[in-house]
């Protein structure tokens, strides 16, 4: 965990996280928990624990480090590492700590089949296909010279086939996830006419939501949506994420309450100039601790129920914001993220005011010290 050099606190909802997970699996098929990139900020360890309590069996994770790391930590469930082994000592890890490495070309095939015969086991393998992401992956035409390959190296033993939707959270481009999900079947039964018995993986948190009744791959992987994020949020399908309830909140301390009159300016570089008298909190917040720089004036905080807007530059340490008619005093919390009332503030609000997306608020929060309940 970070030094506490600060008062920000990252609450995590483990309950919400179950939730969400039980509302994906009444979609059907085999649903995975992505718990990669210390489950999103959340937390490895703790959200994969009660969700293996909950009853999911199967875990992706990052790298075949992080699979090893939980792993450790008592996980009984499957294990698949995303990544797959990226450095030749990983693919002893992952056979010493039964993590099954995605693989996605021929010389990473080779390598883990020489350690595998080396150890006297198999290796168990998710075969990872391009079907339109273009970043990782065996091709549709490789299939033929990959089933030679593998049928001359026993010590491999494909348990998963997978690839990645790139569009499965825009309605404006189902046709091209239609077109992935077409290839991605053929890619299947052509491995399945030459004698390997696998689970096909698809769908993403948004494929779950909107693809699962067209697509019937077995095994799903739930993301961004076990979070509390609705995939669809803002577009005329985000009907289909309701009930997906958030796990995280982030707060911090107000340092000083003051008045700034009309006229004066506050924080670095007179970028916000009163234009009338105001009341402002000083809150102890800032790009060191992983609130962005970016949110200068223009993005909010969330006190006691009511959104206060920043003032100026986000600085180090320090933001400012303005409590005109409210009455705080040093001391008091204010919501990052989160908070009660119609002032809360969502992921998707940070996301849009920083210009980024939910999953980077979650990987850059859940940097500050955390809590469970």
């Amino acid at each position: 965990m970070p030094i506490a050099h600060n008062y920000l606190r990252t609450r995590v909802r483990l309950s919400h996280i179950v939730a969400n997970y039980e509302l994906l699996c009444g979609y059907g098929g085999h649903v995975l928990a992505v718990v990669k990139a210390d489950a999103y900020g959340h937390g490895l360890v703790e959200t994969a624990a009660a969700l293996e309590a909950a009853g999911c069996d199967a875990f992706a994770i990052g790298s075949v480090a992080e699979g090893a790391a939980l792993r450790d930590c008592g996980s009984r469930g499957a294990i698949i590492s995303l990544l797959g082994p990226v450095l030749p000592e990983d693919d002893a890890l992952a056979l010493e700590k039964d993590v099954v490495p995605f693989i996605h070309d021929f010389d990473q095939l080779d390598r883990l089949a020489r350690a595998a015969a080396k150890a006297g086991r198999k290796a168990k393998v998710a075969l990872k296909f391009d079907t339109g992401m273009a970043r990782l992956g065996f091709s549709e035409k490789d299939v033929p010279h990959l089933l030679a390959h593998l049928g001359e190296r026993p010590a491999i033993e494909p348990v998963m086939v997978s690839s990645h939707l790139a569009t499965a959270d825009d309605p404006t481009a189902f046709d091209y996830v239609s077109a992935q999900g077409g290839r991605f079947a053929r890619i299947c039964q052509a491995l399945r006419h030459g004698g390997l018995t696998f689970e096909a993986s698809l769908c993403n948190s948004a494929g779950i939501l909107a693809h699962a009744g067209e697509f019937g791959f077995d095994a799903r992987r739930a993301g961004i949506a076990l979070y509390g994020v609705n995939p669809f949020q803002g577009t005329d399908r985000e009907q289909l994420g309701v009930g997906l309830l958030p796990a995280m909140e982030t707060t911090t301390r107000i340092v000083s309450v003051h008045d700034l009159p009309r006229g004066a300016s506050i924080s670095y570089g007179r970028t916000f100039i009163a234009e009338r008298d105001m009341r402002v909190a000083i809150v102890a917040a800032g790009y060191a601790d992983a609130y962005s720089r970016g949110l200068s004036n223009k993005g909010f905080m969330c006190l006691s129920g009511r959104r206060v807007p920043i003032l100026g530059r986000v600085c180090m340490q320090l933001t400012a914001v303005d409590v005109s008619g409210l009455e705080p005093a040093p001391g008091d919390l204010i919501h990052l993220l989160g908070g009660d009332g119609p002032g809360a503030v969502t992921a998707d609000d940070l996301a849009l005011w920083w210009e980024t997306i939910p999953y980077e608020v979650f990987c850059l929060f859940g940097l500050n010290p955390r809590e469970y309940c």
